[in-house]
């Protein structure tokens, strides 16, 4: 029994791709903002030019996984799909199931970049990728803004901050925000805040490892972003953001947790995968190894706070 329950539990691991691929063909596909109301396996193939053979046994797959729902010879969305896989629902996910498509493709370099160590090149979508940001953190930005004490605090900056899902949390709170991000992101960023109808964010574009990211700043927030960083460059932005600071001023890290070991939660061990494919020195790093980078910059009084599968390290100027 043991061993079939061992042989069960490789089969799952070797196997979830399949699950996988399935999704992501048919987000690439725009399968989902057709079948808002029912549609025949013919109407869908007629409406996003494919064989119809092959497109009604991915609608079957979609519906075994319960994705779609069917009846007699029509598909239509299930409550999932309509919520996560339609753009314009408030919890559209759709933009980061095409960045997992890009991933897809670098990931399957994984072989090499083992022997290598070096990242693959071979797909990239920044929009994507960006906007992909945007649909996760919508969800909890609220919530994490609120585990952060934001007393005396009228200007922060975002360092790092993507698509500006943040900093539109702090304007909202009358603090001046500036978010500072690579021209590319920001350009993306600029079209969501702008639909969000906040003020008080300013932008800055550029490499916050190389250039200025300015000065005075009650908080710097800086949101999953270390972890594509090694450990000598997140030691310099730690840093730069500590002489930044006013006095008393505070710095904010968000990361996904991982423990000393660098083997659990398995999703962060995991996503340190996904660091070794996509970037040239990222990983997870526990909260000691953030701690220590802190106290390199002479920052104090440090506090943690756990959030779903993160965790949320202040210290202070």
């Amino acid at each position: 029994m043991k061993i079939q329950d061992e042989l069960n539990t490789v089969k799952i691991l070797w196997g979830n791709y399949w699950s996988s691929r399935i999704l992501l063909t048919a987000n690439n596909l725009g399968i989902f903002e057709y079948l808002k109301i029912p549609q025949t396996a013919e109407n869908i193939a007629s409406a996003i030019k494919t064989d119809l053979r092959a497109t009604e046994i991915l609608l079957d797959a979609l519906t075994g996984l319960m994705l779609l729902k069917k009846i007699t010879n029509k598909y239509k969305n299930s409550s999932i799909a309509n919520r996560f896989l339609v753009s314009g629902s408030p919890y559209y996910h759709g933009n980061i199931v095409k960045h997992l498509n890009t991933l897809w493709k670098n990931w399957s370099e994984l072989d090499e970049i083992v022997k290598t160590g070096k990242p693959a090149r071979k797909a990239q979508d920044h929009i994507s990728f960006i906007k992909g940001m945007h649909d996760i953190s919508k969800l909890k930005a609220e919530n994490i803004i609120k585990k952060i004490n934001l007393k005396g605090v009228k200007k922060a900056l975002d360092l790092g901050g993507g698509p500006g899902t943040y900093s539109i949390e702090m304007a909202k709170k009358g603090i001046s925000v500036a978010l500072f991000d690579l021209p590319e992101t920001i350009d993306v960023a600029k079209d969501i805040i702008k639909e969000s109808e906040v003020s008080s964010i300013d932008f800055i574009a550029g490499d916050f490892l190389s250039d200025d990211i300015g000065n005075g700043y009650d908080l710097i927030f800086i949101s999953q972003v270390l972890h594509a960083f090694s450990d000598e460059d997140n030691i310099k932005i730690i840093n730069k953001s500590a002489k930044a600071l006013n006095q008393n001023g505070k710095i904010v890290v968000q990361e996904f947790y991982i423990d000393n070991t660098h083997a659990n939660p398995v999703k962060s061990a995991i996503f340190s995968v996904n660091m070794l494919v996509n970037t040239e020195s990222g990983r997870c790093y526990s909260p000691d190894e953030i701690k220590k980078w802190f106290k390199k910059s002479g920052l104090k009084r440090i506090d943690e706070k756990m959030f779903d599968d993160c965790i949320i390290l202040t210290a202070k100027s």
